[in-house]
């Protein structure tokens, strides 16, 4: 069956390789000067224009001096469970790196924001907060190339949702048919064979992968990969006092541990504008026991450091009233046109900042 959300006959726009062998995807016409670029980034097991409300976004760019590019990232559909942080963000300044060149040389200055949608919200903040450039490189991933990572004119992070506490919520609840106390045994076992393989791949300098007959039955895509080191990064067994990579937006994590994330954004001197956070109300992957509205609060004010630094958008940062994760379903109408109302709110300030 087709989309539900794209329009039949597709919208019109321009296909760029950002390397040789990633792309982008510019929604853009030639009627009207586009200065402004708006790069958005998708979750675990999204690729290029697989976000539906991007299609509202769109749409509602169209008259505007706005263009919106969608890319793909070595990481992008099932090879999520291979991926890491640091590659996703130097594949994501490459891209920036190409858009500015491109949309400079075409119409002059322009503004750059940067879109994350779940664990692409991960990406907007580890872009922000980490060493610029990165100063790592994984014995798993040697050909790592680390990329001065571009300032931004403004960036916008929706769905940003903790990976451990929707496997907490798996635990609670089971799934596909399984007891809590059978994923619990399941789980419990995939966590031992991770810290296994970690041990192991530390002298291989490999990544090792998990029975995908395990992981599969957990809560995660059947016939997904993923190595040991992604899946304790995203379990992160070990938080609240230890949290993995991944382990950003969990509600339980300190002050301590939030300054060393949303605490690092304006030490990085990477955002000339302000944070916009979007949360769904009634995200599907967020446990009943999560105050989304202390949580944002609580992010706000490591952020701006008690409000020292006036870095989060109080006015366009929200919890979205009965939006579902991705504002997928079928009763998402009006979650959406509050997204985009949002958004639309939101770059109109970036642009005149």
């Amino acid at each position: 069956m087709y989309s539900k959300f794209w329009p039949k006959g597709g919208l019109p726009g321009i296909l760029h390789h950002y390397t040789e062998t990633l792309v982008t995807f510019e929604y853009t016409t030639s009627t009207v000067r586009k200065p402004h670029s708006l790069l958005f980034v998708g979750g675990l097991g999204d690729g290029l224009a697989t976000t539906s409300y991007m299609a509202d976004l769109a749409h509602a760019l169209q008259p505007t001096e706005w263009s919106l590019f969608t890319l793909n990232l070595t990481s992008s559909y099932q090879s999520w469970g291979l991926g890491h942080l640091d590659r996703d963000t130097n594949e994501i300044a490459q891209c920036l790196n190409y858009i500015k060149e491109y949309k400079t040389e075409k119409f002059g200055n322009g503004k750059i924001v940067l879109m994350g949608h779940s664990t692409g919200s991960q990406c907007v903040v580890h872009y922000l907060s980490r060493p610029n450039p990165h100063t790592t490189t994984p014995s798993f991933d040697p050909t790592l190339e680390h990329i001065k990572r571009m300032a931004l004119d403004g960036a916008i992070m929706q769905a940003p949702v903790s990976d451990r506490e929707a496997i907490k919520w798996v635990l609670k609840w089971g799934i596909g048919g399984k007891s809590p106390s059978e994923v619990r045994e399941i789980y419990n076992k995939v966590v031992a064979l991770a810290r296994e393989g970690i041990a192991k791949d530390k002298d291989s300098g490999f990544d090792t992968l998990l029975p995908i007959n395990l992981t599969g039955t957990m809560g995660y895509p059947p016939n997904t990969p993923i190595s040991c080191r992604r899946l304790l990064s995203l379990v992160s067994p070990d938080s609240p006092d230890s949290p993995g990579e991944d382990d950003m937006f969990s509600s339980d994590l300190s002050e301590e541990q939030l300054a060393k994330t949303f605490g690092k954004i304006k030490q990085g001197g990477l955002l000339k504008h302000k944070l916009m956070v979007l949360f769904s109300g009634a995200d599907q992957s967020v446990p009943d026991w999560v105050d989304k509205e202390q949580l944002l609060e609580k992010w706000r004010k490591v952020t701006d450091r008690d409000g020292e630094v006036p870095i989060w958008d109080q006015e366009h940062s929200a919890v979205i009233p009965n939006a579902s994760h991705a504002l997928s379903n079928d009763d998402q109408a009006e979650p959406r046109k509050f997204l985009v109302e949002k958004v639309m709110g939101y770059l109109r300030g970036a642009e005149k900042a």
